[in-house]
């Protein structure tokens, strides 16, 4: 007998890295539903010296990303995909939920929610990209712009690790 959708449990996801690439995540979470942008305070997003986005606190930043409602069932293949417990951990955190789904509780002018963040607290120093996160990243970049995350906020955070291009040079 199916599930009643009404009583199936879901997980608000906040995705600020490659999972900000919609296909992606509907590869990797078959279940999952797009519900719009928010942006956690104080933390700042970076390339972690394991070579693959994460964040951190900072008192003064705020990392935007896409949201997501997650079952059990994907919940539990993006913790395969994240690397849970030796890549990310999984924590909850209170986001600031831009969308139109009625989330969490209104906090003045916008609905906060606690929302699942996978974070590295192990690597806290910046490295380089992987050349084939870029594409994922780039990819991301671009459904994130599409869905209201503001362009400033892709140029100051995520473009001095993400070129827009992979730049290749020919030896002479």
């Amino acid at each position: 007998m199916a599930e009643d959708q009404s009583t199936v449990q879901l997980t608000v996801y906040f995705g600020y890295g490659s999972n900000l690439w919609h296909s992606q995540m509907k590869e990797r979470c078959p279940g999952s539903r797009f519900i719009g942008i928010g942006y956690l305070t104080d933390w700042i997003w970076f390339i972690s010296s394991r070579h693959y986005a994460n964040v951190k606190r900072s008192s003064t930043d705020v990392v935007y990303g896409a949201m997501y409602l997650l079952t059990k069932e994907d919940e539990e293949r993006l913790d395969r995909s994240e690397g849970v417990p030796n890549s990310y951990v999984k924590e909850r955190h209170p986001v600031v939920y831009l969308g139109d789904e009625d989330l969490g509780n209104l906090v003045g002018d916008h609905r906060v929610v606690e929302a699942l963040v996978y974070v590295d607290p192990y690597r806290l120093t910046a490295g380089l990209p992987k050349p084939e996160y870029i594409y994922r990243m780039n990819e991301g970049i671009k459904d994130a712009l599409k869905a209201g995350i503001p362009k400033e906020y892709i140029e100051k955070y995520l473009r001095p690790y993400i070129p827009s291009f992979i730049h290749t040079s020919i030896p002479n």
